[in-house]
C-alpha cells in the first residue's frame, strides 16, 4: 500500500514495542501518542502495515503534512525528534533578579534623561546596560517588569 512515499519508516521490534507502550499508557502531551501512531501505521518493516501518508493521516485524524514531517524527522534525525516537539529557538531573555528589578524601578521613578519628559522601555534598557546593572536586557523585558508594579514609567495620573 506504500506508494509515492519519500521517507520510508522501518521499525525494529524494540522500537515498535516502545511506540506501542507510548500509545497505550502514561500521561504526556497529546501530540506524542499521535506521532507514535503515525510511525506505527507508516512502518514498512516486517510487522508494519506500510500505509501511505493519506491513509495514515485519515487513520490518526491529522494532516498529511504532519505525517510527512514525522516520517522525515524519523528518517533524517531520530525517533525522539519525530516524537517530541522541538524547544523554541527564539531569543530568550533572562528575567531580572530582585536587585536588578529594584534598580530598574528606582531608575524609572527618577527624573527622565535630559530633553525627555519620561522614560521609555528602550531608554531604560540602554541605561541599565550603561550602568552595568545587567549585561543585556530587552525593552520588552523592561516593559513587562514595570508592568508588574503599580507605578507607570512616566508621571503619576490622577484620572
Amino acid at each position: 500500500m506504500a506508494r509515492n512515499v519519500k521517507f520510508v519508516v522501518r521499525l525494529g521490534p524494540e522500537e515498535r514495542q516502545q511506540l506501542l507502550d507510548l500509545v497505550g499508557k502514561g500521561k504526556r502531551a497529546a501530540s506524542v501518542p499521535t506521532r507514535a501512531r503515525i510511525l506505527l501505521k507508516a512502518d514498512a518493516g516486517a510487522a508494519g502495515p506500510a500505509w501511505d501518508d493519506a491513509a495514515v493521516a485519515e487513520a490518526v485524524e491529522t494532516g498529511e503534512s504532519t505525517v510527512h514531517r514525522v516520517r522525515q524527522a524519523f528518517v533524517e534525525e531520530s525517533p525522539e525528534e519525530a516524537l517530541y516537539r522541538k524547544k523554541p529557538t527564539g531569543r530568550q531573555y533572562r528575567k531580572p533578579d530582585g536587585d536588578q528589578e529594584a534598580r530598574l524601578i528606582a531608575l524609572a521613578c527618577g527624573a527622565a534623561p535630559g530633553g525627555r519628559t519620561c522614560w521609555t522601555p528602550r531608554l531604560l534598557a540602554d541605561e541599565l546596560v550603561e550602568l552595568q546593572v545587567v549585561e543585556g536586557i530587552s525593552p520588552e523585558c523592561v516593559r513587562t517588569t514595570l508592568k508588574k508594579t503599580n507605578r507607570g514609567r512616566g508621571g503619576t495620573s490622577n484620572g
